[in-house]
């Protein structure tokens, strides 16, 4: 009998939250674990930031890179050794999913300009509005729609060969494309209102806003999961 055995998602965290932050929702990987629902086997954690080794492509279906307190532009060790991890990455044309940190992470590694965003601190829930590119994972969005966001630093000028999906007042860049399987996005598709107040730095109040309506956010996120299941392996009993 042949048994199937699906690979796990990669969840690379980067950095960990103050320890504020960690004390009320725990650190970035438990949320992208309740958002998807995942289950044990699902996942794999994987912190560079602790020295640990970044995945063999053949052992994931796919990798989601977590936001950060740290800054792209510190260059820290443990980050660019991610950088060439995602260059790699691309070129064994394995999904990818980079938010916030990870999006400009990834905006970086493959060319793009990062720094501090001139028009300031993106922070709550704001309004993302979709490109004239077509692009399969966003069909079924609508032109705008809302999301959380909490950033300092943006990508400035993306990578030549991305494509800009959406923006916001803020923003230009707020999603990605760089291949058909790599995407990222500078909101955080992970959160809720819950961990959107808890990531509030001191003296930083909530201003109350809620999401009504669809999470097409947490759709996109939704659909780079569904994304990464084909990818699996065929073992023999």
């Amino acid at each position: 009998m042949t048994q199937i055995r699906t690979l796990p998602l990669a969840l690379i965290q980067l950095e960990t939250p103050p320890p504020q932050v960690v004390a009320k929702i725990g650190e970035q990987p438990q949320w992208f674990i309740e958002a998807l629902a995942l289950q044990p086997d699902d996942y794999v954690i994987v912190r560079p930031h602790l020295g640990e080794e970044l995945p063999a492509f053949s052992g994931i279906s796919g990798a989601i890179f977590s936001g950060s307190w740290a800054m792209v532009t510190d260059h820290a060790d443990w980050s660019e050794r991610t950088a060439a991890w995602i260059r790699a990455a691309i070129d064994a044309q394995l999904p990818l999913l980079g938010v916030c940190y990870g999006h400009q992470l990834m905006a970086y590694a493959l060319g793009g300009k990062v720094g501090d965003n001139p028009n300031g601190w993106e922070r709550g829930l704001k309004t993302l509005t979709r490109t004239p590119h077509r692009d399969p994972w966003l069909a079924q969005l609508p032109e705008a729609f809302p999301a959380w966001l909490s950033h300092r630093q943006s990508v400035l000028v993306p990578p030549p060969q991305a494509q800009v999906l959406a923006r916001s007042a803020l923003d230009g860049c707020q999603i990605l494309r760089y291949s058909p399987q790599a995407l990222s996005v500078q909101f955080h598709p992970e959160f809720d209102h819950n961990i959107m107040t808890a990531c509030l730095p001191s003296g930083v109040s909530d201003d109350g806003a809620q999401l009504s309506g669809e999470d097409w956010a947490r759709e996109l996120l939704q659909r780079f999961w569904q994304q990464t299941r084909p990818q699996a392996q065929a073992q023999g009993a």
